[in-house]
Parts: structure tokens; C-alpha cells; sequence
């Protein structure tokens, strides 16, 4: 027995949430847009404007000042899952799989996967790897849990790898990322990540293959972008060669951090405006707020 969810409560506020199909059936049409996202207010935020959102392992660099994504556990990924699934009402959700959670056998990779899906309520997992993952990618589809592949640049391969490393940018290296390409969609992927991949081979893959291409790094030929959220707003530090900062958030939070520093070493903050008068006896014990003993929030200054 079996009954439709769909996200938010109360009937005036409920709205459907996408799931896996509404994203494969989007392959040719206008482009998909899609963010990281690691906590609940900024998924909040994002979802207004995403078809979906990745909570990468990418949070381990970038929220937990890991060098790399390899150490992250998969109790990181299912702890933030389960922030950005609060937060967000409408867009699919779609978790990571850390290494060492999937690599060993499908049948692993299973029971990791579900308990991911069963923790967080994600809509879909991603894992890294190309042929050699297609024989995990079909178990896990056929047994009901939504795979987003991942080939190109697989940043848990580094040690391999060497490093940050753009891929296909030789004709000689095409044939082998066509071939995992080819393979994750006829495994049953519904969309897989052309990671720092030479645009023109990444715009070859999204022509020849019928899944959802996600560029990072690719082209913007491929059927969706998506970036780091911390990269996109200017909130990190350094960032990849095919990031665009679209904000300035990181020189904002200073900016607004040193203004609170400034005002409570000079004592001007907190002000009048920022404290509790005593009650008055003669209004019973009802403050300002109209209510007894209940605080205000001051409503928020108009952007300009």
C-alpha cells in the first residue's frame, strides 16, 4: 500500500516535489540548473531557483577543511542530507556517496545506498566511476534506488589520478569517457557529471547519450550546470579555473563581522533598541510585544 507524498504541510503550501524522471525527461529541453547544498537555510534559498540539489562530499573541503573529499564519512553525507531535504520543498535531493561506501560490491554499495535514502529521504545517490561502476549502477536501479553517475574528473580518485586534473583534453583519451558514458546510461543512470572535461568532447557525450548531462567544468552544451554553491557566492577562498562568481558573500561576512566587532569593543552594541526595558506593573507584566513575557523579532531593513 502506497500513497503520494508531496513536500511541505498543509494543503495550501504543498507542492511536488521532483523526482528522478522529471529530471532524466528534461534531456534536450531548456537547460536544468542545479547547485551543491549543505544545510537547510541555504537549500531553503536555492530551491526556489534549482531542479535539484547535490549534497556533494565536496562539503568535506569545503565545510570541514578536509584537503580532499576522501576522508568524508558516510555519516557527514547523511547528517547534511538530512538538513538539505528540510530545507528543501521542491527540488529533487541528491546525496553522494563517499568513497569506500560503494566500491567493494554491489551488494554494499546496496545496503550503504538505502540506508542513505531511508536516513535522509533523498530522492537519488551519486557515485563516482565510469565502466567500472555500471554493474553497481544496475543493482542499485533495479533495486529501486536512483543512481546520478559521475565520470570525467572523480575527485575520490586523486590519489590515482595525481590531482585536480582536466580530463579528455587529448582526442586519445576521448574513447575511453565516451565508453563510460555510454555505459552508465545503458546501465540505468538517469543523469551522470562530466566533471573539468574538454568542452568538445563533453558536447560529443551529451549529443550521443539519452540520460541528462551535468557540466561542471564541461560545456555549457551539456544539458545542466551545476557548481558549488561556496564557489558560485565568492565565499571561497580559491576556486577552479570554471568557476564564475556570481556574489561576493565571503567579503560581506567580513565586512559585516567587522562592523559587530567595531560596535562591541566601542560599547555600542547592543543598543537601547537591542534590549529588555523592566515591565511596568501597571500594564500586567505584558511587554512590548503585546504578549506576556514574549520577545519581538525586528523586522528586516528593505534591501536597496
Amino acid at each position: 500500500m502506497s500513497s503520494q507524498s508531496s513536500a511541505g504541510s498543509g494543503a495550501g503550501s504543498r507542492v511536488k516535489r521532483l523526482m528522478a524522471p522529471d529530471i532524466a525527461a528534461k534531456k534536450g529541453r531548456e537547460p536544468i540548473v542545479s547547485l551543491t547544498a549543505y544545510h537547510a537555510h541555504t537549500a531553503a534559498i536555492a530551491d526556489a531557483h534549482c531542479d535539484f540539489l547535490l549534497v556533494g562530499d565536496s562539503l568535506g573541503m569545503v565545510m570541514h577543511g578536509y584537503e580532499t573529499t576522501v576522508p568524508v564519512p558516510l555519516e557527514l553525507m547523511i547528517m547534511h542530507g538530512r538538513a538539505v531535504v528540510r530545507g528543501a520543498k521542491r527540488a529533487l535531493v541528491v546525496v553522494d556517496m563517499p568513497f569506500g561506501t560503494y566500491e567493494e560490491s554491489p551488494s554494499i554499495a546496496f545496503r550503504n545506498a538505502a540506508r542513505v535514502m531511508k536516513e535522509t529521504d533523498c530522492g537519488a545517490v551519486k557515485l563516482e566511476g565510469g565502466r567500472r561502476m555500471a554493474e553497481t549502477i544496475r543493482y542499485l536501479v533495479d533495486r529501486g534506488i536512483p543512481v546520478m553517475a559521475h565520470i570525467g574528473l572523480t575527485p575520490q580518485s586523486i590519489n590515482v589520478i595525481g590531482g585536480f586534473k582536466a580530463q579528455g583534453r587529448e582526442e586519445a583519451q576521448w574513447a575511453a569517457i565516451e565508453e563510460d558514458a555510454r555505459l552508465v546510461a545503458e546501465a540505468g543512470a538517469f543523469s551522470v557529471v562530466l566533471e573539468a572535461m574538454a568542452e568538445p568532447l563533453a558536447a560529443r557525450i551529451t549529443g550521443a547519450i539519452p540520460i541528462p548531462t551535468i557540466g561542471i567544468g564541461a560545456s555549457a552544451a551539456c544539458d545542466v550546470q551545476i557548481l558549488v554553491m561556496e564557489d558560485m557566492l565568492g565565499l571561497s577562498p580559491r576556486v577552479p579555473k570554471f568557476v564564475k562568481e556570481f556574489g561576493a558573500v565571503g567579503a560581506a561576512i567580513e565586512r559585516a563581522i567587522c562592523g559587530y566587532a567595531q560596535e562591541v569593543r566601542a560599547r555600542t552594541f547592543p543598543a537601547t533598541e537591542h534590549t529588555y526595558a523592566m515591565r511596568d506593573a501597571h500594564q500586567g507584566g505584558v511587554d512590548g510585544a503585546g504578549e506576556p513575557g514574549r520577545a519581538t523579532k525586528k523586522p528586516k531593513k528593505a534591501s536597496s
